[in-house]
Protein backbone atom coordinates (compact mmCIF):
# COMPACT_ATOMS: atom_id res chain seq x y z
CA UNK A 1 0.00 0.00 0.00
CA UNK A 2 1.22 3.66 -0.83
CA UNK A 3 0.70 6.74 1.13
CA UNK A 4 -0.96 8.34 -1.79
CA UNK A 5 -3.68 5.51 -2.19
CA UNK A 6 -4.87 6.39 1.39
CA UNK A 7 -5.32 9.79 0.53
CA UNK A 8 -8.48 11.51 -1.00
CA UNK A 9 -9.21 15.24 -1.22
CA UNK A 10 -12.30 15.00 0.95
CA UNK A 11 -9.41 13.88 3.27
CA UNK A 12 -6.83 16.88 2.80
CA UNK A 13 -7.09 20.50 4.33
CA UNK A 14 -5.20 23.51 2.78
CA UNK A 15 -5.61 25.58 6.06
CA UNK A 16 -6.85 25.01 9.41
CA UNK A 17 -9.52 26.64 11.06
CA UNK A 18 -7.44 26.58 14.13
CA UNK A 19 -3.60 26.85 14.89
CA UNK A 20 -3.53 24.98 18.42
CA UNK A 21 -2.44 21.64 18.28
CA UNK A 22 -5.69 19.61 19.93
CA UNK A 23 -7.78 22.13 17.70
CA UNK A 24 -5.95 21.26 14.42
CA UNK A 25 -6.20 17.15 15.37
CA UNK A 26 -9.63 17.53 15.66
CA UNK A 27 -10.06 19.14 12.29
CA UNK A 28 -7.95 16.28 10.88
CA UNK A 29 -10.35 13.40 12.25
CA UNK A 30 -13.45 15.23 11.92
CA UNK A 31 -13.00 14.82 8.27
CA UNK A 32 -14.11 11.38 8.63
CA UNK A 33 -17.36 11.76 9.94
CA UNK A 34 -19.76 9.66 7.90
CA UNK A 35 -17.13 7.73 6.66
CA UNK A 36 -16.84 3.92 6.03
CA UNK A 37 -13.76 3.39 6.90
CA UNK A 38 -14.47 4.66 10.11
CA UNK A 39 -16.44 2.43 13.12
CA UNK A 40 -16.57 4.81 15.59
CA UNK A 41 -15.11 8.16 15.40
CA UNK A 42 -14.57 9.13 19.05
CA UNK A 43 -12.77 6.10 19.51
CA UNK A 44 -10.61 7.18 16.49
CA UNK A 45 -9.95 10.54 18.16
CA UNK A 46 -9.35 9.42 21.50
CA UNK A 47 -6.77 6.82 20.24
CA UNK A 48 -4.85 9.91 18.55
CA UNK A 49 -5.14 12.40 21.12
CA UNK A 50 -4.05 9.93 23.90
CA UNK A 51 -1.21 8.82 21.51
CA UNK A 52 -0.05 12.21 21.43
CA UNK A 53 -0.32 12.50 25.53
CA UNK A 54 2.66 10.08 25.57
CA UNK A 55 5.13 12.32 23.57
CA UNK A 56 4.64 15.15 21.02
CA UNK A 57 4.14 14.10 17.34
CA UNK A 58 5.73 16.81 15.87
CA UNK A 59 8.46 15.07 14.83
CA UNK A 60 10.61 18.75 13.19
CA UNK A 61 11.19 20.30 10.56
CA UNK A 62 7.76 22.01 10.53
CA UNK A 63 5.83 18.31 9.68
CA UNK A 64 3.36 16.82 12.62
CA UNK A 65 2.43 12.80 12.22
CA UNK A 66 -0.50 12.69 14.48
CA UNK A 67 -0.91 8.89 14.75
CA UNK A 68 -2.78 6.14 16.61
CA UNK A 69 -3.97 2.62 16.67
CA UNK A 70 -7.51 1.38 17.35
CA UNK A 71 -10.41 -1.24 16.70
CA UNK A 72 -12.48 1.76 15.91
CA UNK A 73 -11.22 1.60 11.89
CA UNK A 74 -11.65 -0.94 9.07
CA UNK A 75 -8.73 -0.27 7.27
CA UNK A 76 -6.14 2.33 7.53
CA UNK A 77 -6.86 5.76 7.20
CA UNK A 78 -5.41 8.99 6.75
CA UNK A 79 -5.39 12.57 6.01
CA UNK A 80 -3.29 15.37 5.63
CA UNK A 81 -3.32 19.44 6.22
CA UNK A 82 -0.93 22.34 5.64
CA UNK A 83 -1.14 25.86 6.31
CA UNK A 84 1.52 28.54 6.01
CA UNK A 85 0.39 29.61 9.36
CA UNK A 86 2.55 28.18 12.59
CA UNK A 87 1.44 26.14 14.18
CA UNK A 88 2.31 25.91 18.50
CA UNK A 89 2.67 21.76 17.83
CA UNK A 90 4.81 21.61 20.76
CA UNK A 91 7.46 20.05 18.40
CA UNK A 92 10.65 18.04 18.89
CA UNK A 93 12.91 20.70 17.51
CA UNK A 94 10.40 23.75 19.45
CA UNK A 95 9.72 24.75 16.00
CA UNK A 96 6.20 25.94 14.89
CA UNK A 97 4.46 23.27 12.25
CA UNK A 98 3.16 23.60 9.02
CA UNK A 99 2.44 20.17 7.07
CA UNK A 100 0.44 17.54 9.27
CA UNK A 101 -0.16 13.31 8.11
CA UNK A 102 -2.68 11.86 10.52
CA UNK A 103 -2.37 8.30 9.99
CA UNK A 104 -4.80 5.79 12.29
CA UNK A 105 -4.28 2.23 11.93
CA UNK A 106 -6.21 -1.08 13.27
CA UNK A 107 -4.47 -1.87 16.50
CA UNK A 108 -4.38 -5.73 15.05
CA UNK A 109 -2.18 -4.69 11.78
CA UNK A 110 0.85 -2.87 13.85
CA UNK A 111 3.28 -3.84 11.29
CA UNK A 112 1.19 -2.35 8.21
CA UNK A 113 0.97 1.03 10.92
CA UNK A 114 4.74 1.11 11.41
CA UNK A 115 5.86 0.75 7.38
CA UNK A 116 3.73 3.62 6.88
CA UNK A 117 4.97 5.82 9.29
CA UNK A 118 8.78 4.69 8.40
CA UNK A 119 7.63 5.52 4.95
CA UNK A 120 5.63 9.03 5.50
CA UNK A 121 8.73 10.34 8.39
CA UNK A 122 10.80 9.65 5.56
CA UNK A 123 9.46 11.32 2.78
CA UNK A 124 8.64 14.03 5.14
CA UNK A 125 12.61 14.53 6.28
CA UNK A 126 13.48 15.86 2.26
CA UNK A 127 13.32 19.43 2.46
CA UNK A 128 12.19 19.80 -1.58
CA UNK A 129 9.10 17.36 -0.77
CA UNK A 130 8.05 19.34 2.14
CA UNK A 131 8.70 22.89 -0.09
CA UNK A 132 6.35 21.27 -2.51
CA UNK A 133 3.61 20.18 -0.33
CA UNK A 134 3.73 23.74 1.36
CA UNK A 135 3.44 25.23 -2.51
CA UNK A 136 0.40 23.04 -3.72
CA UNK A 137 -2.51 24.94 -4.91
CA UNK A 138 -4.96 22.44 -5.00
CA UNK A 139 -5.83 18.98 -2.99
CA UNK A 140 -4.75 17.21 -6.43
CA UNK A 141 -1.79 18.49 -6.33
CA UNK A 142 -1.19 17.19 -3.05
CA UNK A 143 -2.03 14.09 -3.85
CA UNK A 144 0.22 13.97 -6.89
CA UNK A 145 3.09 15.78 -5.08
CA UNK A 146 2.89 12.78 -2.48
CA UNK A 147 2.34 9.89 -5.36
CA UNK A 148 5.77 11.01 -7.40
CA UNK A 149 7.22 11.14 -4.24
CA UNK A 150 7.07 7.24 -3.58
CA UNK A 151 7.76 6.11 -6.96
CA UNK A 152 11.49 6.13 -5.34
CA UNK A 153 10.19 3.30 -2.31
CA UNK A 154 8.82 -0.56 -2.73
CA UNK A 155 5.75 -1.16 -1.67
CA UNK A 156 4.42 -1.48 2.03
Amino acid sequence: MKVYELLNEKHILTNFKSLEKEDVINEMIDLFKDDEEVIDLEKVRSAVIEREKIMSTGVGKGFAIPHGKTSAVKDVIASFGKTTSDIDYEALDGNPVHLVFLLVGRDDKVSKHIRLLSRISRMMNKDDFRQKLLEANSKKEIINIFKEEEEHYSDV
